[in-house]
Parts: C-alpha cells; structure tokens; sequence
C-alpha cells in the first residue's frame, strides 16, 4: 500500500501546488490556534460546572469527575483527529485550482467546519446512539457503559490516525459506525447471546446502504455535471489546469471557494454531530441530574406532554386490550434489542406510557424530579421512544388514525424531553472540530489533490466534484443519516477524472478500495477487543 508521501508520478503542473505546501505556518496562526483551543476548554469547563450548580449537583466522588473530565476529552478527541483527518476533502481542490493559498484555504474550512456544528440539526447525533446497544444505554453510567464508550472512541481513533499517516482518505463515520458494531457484538458474546443480537441490525443496514450509495452518488453525479458543463458553458478557461502558481478567472475562483465552503459547512454539520451525541451518552451517565432530562422545558409544556401521555395510553389499551406483561421494561428492551413483535409489547408500551405520564404529572416539570428518580424517568422515556420507533420502522402493529396520531405527539413529546444538546457541547465539537482542520491535513490533501488522476485538476472538475459532495452531505445532514464526505469528494474527483477521459491511478483508487473495505472489520476488531479488555479491567 502505497503512502502519499511516497514519491508519485507527479505532473510537472502540479509543482507550483506542492511548493506552496512548504509554507511555514506564522506566529499568528499559532497564537490563533493556542487562544481557540484555551477558550474552547475553558468555556466547556465554565459552562459544564455552571450547569451543574443550576442542577445542585453535590460531586464529592472525584473518581466519576475524573472519568467525565477523561470521556470529554477522548470525545473531543476523536473531533479533533476527525477534523484533520477529513479537512483534505473540503481544501483539496482549491489548493490544487490555486483559489486559495493552503494555509489560509484550511484556516477557512476550520471557520465553516465550526459553523456547520453550531447551526446542526443534532438528527445524526441520535441517529448513531440508536446503533447501540440498548442495555448498555440504559446502564451508561455503570462501568460497562463507560467501557463501551472509550472502547469505541479510542478504537475510532486508533483507525483514523493509521489511515491518515498512511495518507489514505478513509471514512471517519464509516470507522465510528464500525467501532460501533464491534461493541454490540462484543457485549452480546460476554453476555451469552448470539453476537448478531448485539446490534440493531435494520438501522447498521440502514446506515450501511448510505454509506455503499453516497461515493456511487459521488462518481456518478461528478461525472455527470462535468459533462453538462461542457455542454452549456462553453469558456475554455474552466476546463484548464491552472498555471503556474496563477489563481482563476475571478468568477471560477468564487465558484470553487464557495463549494469548498459549502463541503466544510456540511462536513461540521454532518459529522460534528457524532461527537455531539456521544458526548450527551457521557454527561448523561456521569451527571444524569443534570443532563438527563431537559429542564429548561417550561412547566405547560409538562401539562400538555401529561394529557398526550393519557391520550395515547387510553388509544394502545384500545388497540391491544390485553393485560400487559409482569415486566414491561424487560419486554421492551427484548423487543428493542430482537426486533421480534409478541403480544405483550404494545399492552407494555401502553403501560408503561401511563407510567410516564403519571410520573410528568406528579412532579410538574422535569426541573423537579428528584436525583434519585431522574435515571429511571429517563430510561422509561428513552425505552418508549425507541419502542415507537421500532414499532414504525418494521410497521409491526397497524394504528388506527387516531392511535398513530397520539403515538407520534407523545413520541415528540418524550424526545423533546430527552434529545437535547446544550450549546456549550456544540461550541465544544465546533472548536475541537475546527481546530483539527488546521494540522495535519497535508498527507490527505497530496492524495486527493494528486494520486487520484493522472493530470491536474480543472477547474471545472474541482467544482463538480465539490458541488455534489456539498449537496449529498447536507440533504444526508437533513434526513439524518450518517454519510462519508471522504468517500463522496473522492469518488466526485474520480468520476470528473473518468468524465474527462483523463485516466485514473488504479494504484491509489485500489488502496482507497482496500481502506474502505477493511475499515469496518478492523473497527469492529479494535473496538470489541478493547471492550473486552476493558470490561475485565473495569
């Protein structure tokens, strides 16, 4: 396998690029990066003790402070490597077109990266936590949840930094997917069940069919608009390599910053949220007072979630008149884990949603459920949530009207209780993100930038390919789906090389085939032998 710091054919035109790659970074960029990286710490540890004080939180066992202080930072960690480990795919083509100079091009990608987090719509963070295996969410805060979280992190990470020394553009999401798995399929062995029984198969499918499709998206539609370019705009200058060290005509060098822009804001929206997600799983197990339940959700809004918690019961009783199961926690969670529809899940779903409801009702506001009673409201939440969702996905039972319009208000209700993400874990993503776009992203940029074709990128071959990576990152970010904006602006740049009959590297596209191809066992691999070795440890 072939590294990008080995010596390649490389054409001559593309010199004036690769010099510039020798530029040393400025003291000012330094001190940049220094402040940023001390006021994203400093408002995280602010904003988390703040909360904690608004909760009464009494911390006085400093080994669960210690374990919360070290999951953040490997969470964040995993951002940081995320974000100079996928930055090559947002900078690569206007570094290559000359539109912009690399160390500003990648101080630019940071910006939009860090945007893109702020301004995300938090549908993937929760996406990627529904992979996991439902007892160990139940149990985060014990010493097997703890393990699958660091198992996973660490594993992602492990992955991402061995294909970025080897400058391969392997996918980060499809490394966490992969650690993701290899944990679920872990705990189900140690537990005695069939390792397929460790994972919500339907949703790793569901994930995976994105994943295969989006770099097909990627070549195909690339290849495509490059070649209606050539059909209706017919400047010649667009379909040359640049010169020299010569930026583009004014008008193309806009069109490329903006879709270098556009891929770095749909790269921080899409993958910032990973992050994001697992960051909740952590607060939630070490500090469930505080980040349990959302408290800032006002008191009539409590009222409201009671009726429709009573509504819905009384609509499930009707469809499903039958006593409910001794332990109704237990069947859902069987069902949640197996998928496999019995006549006890939906008289214990309706159970427990009047459990719920009571619960809402006796309290007030979610503020004021008590410490010790805040996990098991929130379990019992997160239980009947994923129930319904399940119920829809695998269209196991057939609602009347009514009943289908109870069950998804009170779905909504119980999310909007439950699936909440502060600002200040956002800000904390952003920078962790935004921060790593600005080291480590030349090996990664040589390979996109150079070893993909076997002649510099046009102009209009860097906007094709960036133009569909920006549109097939944010409708995934809209629809909540996971998707590699590596594979994607790969497989674009390869498809407008395939388009221009300008011929491939096979070498390099059969290393990027071998990385795809071997991410997922090998994350699976890291990751359930770090849970094993963890859980033994622990």
């Amino acid at each position: 396998m072939n590294t990008a710091t080995e010596t390649a054919a490389t054409p001559p035109s593309l010199g004036g690029a690769r010099s510039r790659f020798d530029q040393k970074t400025g003291p000012t960029t330094a001190i940049v990066f220094v402040g940023l990286l001390a006021i994203g710490l400093f408002y995280t540890g602010h904003s988390l003790f703040q909360d904690m004080d608004q909760s009464h939180v009494n911390f006085t066992a400093w080994f669960s402070f210690v374990l919360l202080g070290v999951a953040l930072l490997i969470a964040l960690g995993f951002e940081f490597v995320n974000g100079f480990h996928d930055t090559a795919n947002a900078v690569a083509t206007v570094i290559y077109t000359n539109s912009l100079a690399p160390n500003f091009a990648v101080m630019w990608s940071g910006l939009f990266n860090f945007l893109g987090v702020l301004l995300s719509s938090g549908a993937v963070a929760f996406g990627i936590i529904s992979l996991l295996p439902v007892e160990l969410i139940l149990q985060v805060g014990s010493s097997a949840g703890f393990a699958m979280v660091f198992a996973l992190l660490i594993a992602a990470i492990l992955w991402n930094l061995a294909t970025w020394w080897l400058g391969l553009p392997a996918s980060s999401s499809h490394t966490l997917i992969g650690s993701i798995i290899g944990v679920g399929v872990a705990n189900a062995l140690m537990n005695g069940r069939d390792g397929t029984a460790g994972v919500d198969w339907a949703q790793a499918k569901s994930v995976g069919v994105t994943l295969l499709v989006s770099p097909i998206v990627g070549f195909v539609c690339a290849a495509l608009l490059l070649v209606v370019l050539r059909m209706f705009v017919k400047n010649r200058e667009l379909y040359q390599e640049p010169k020299g060290n010569a930026p583009p005509p004014l008008w193309i060098r806009g069109l490329l910053i903006l879709t270098c822009t556009g891929v770095s804001f749909a790269h921080g929206s899409n993958d910032g949220q990973k992050g994001m997600g697992l960051i909740m799983l952590i607060l939630v197990g070490t500090v469930p007072l505080t980040y349990g339940l959302n408290r800032a959700m006002p008191v009539e809004e409590m009222n409201r979630f009671a009726a429709v918690a009573q509504a819905t019961q009384a609509s499930l009783i009707r469809t499903a008149p039958t006593a409910a199961p001794a332990d109704v926690r237990a069947t859902l969670t069987t069902y949640i884990r197996t998928n496999e529809m019995n006549a006890g899940v939906v008289p214990s779903l309706a159970a427990l949603t009047g459990s719920i409801g009571s619960q809402v009702r006796q309290y007030g506001s979610l503020a004021a459920v008590p410490a010790d009673a805040v996990g098991n409201v929130r379990n019992d939440m997160y239980l009947a949530s994923e129930t319904i969702s399940r119920i829809k996905k695998n269209k196991s039972v057939a609602f009347d009207s009514e009943t289908q319009s109870n069950v998804d208000a009170f779905k909504r209700s119980l999310d909007d209780s439950t699936k909440f993400i502060p600002l200040w874990v956002k800000v904390a993503v952003a920078i962790a993100l935004g921060l790593g776009t600005m080291v480590g992203w030349k090996r990664i940029v040589v390979t996109v930038g150079e070893k993909i074709g076997k002649t510099h990128l046009t102009y209009a071959q860097g906007a094709s390919a960036e133009l569909v990576a920006m549109a097939t990152i944010g409708a995934a970010d809209v629809y909540g789906l996971p998707v590699s904006t590596t594979h994607v602006l790969s497989s674009g740049i390869a498809g407008t090389m395939a388009a221009n009959r300008s011929g491939l590297q096979w070498s390099t596209l059969r290393n990027l085939a071998l990385a795809w191809v071997l991410t997922l066992p090998a994350a699976m691999l890291l990751s359930g032998g770090l849970y094993w070795v963890m859980r033994h440890v622990f």
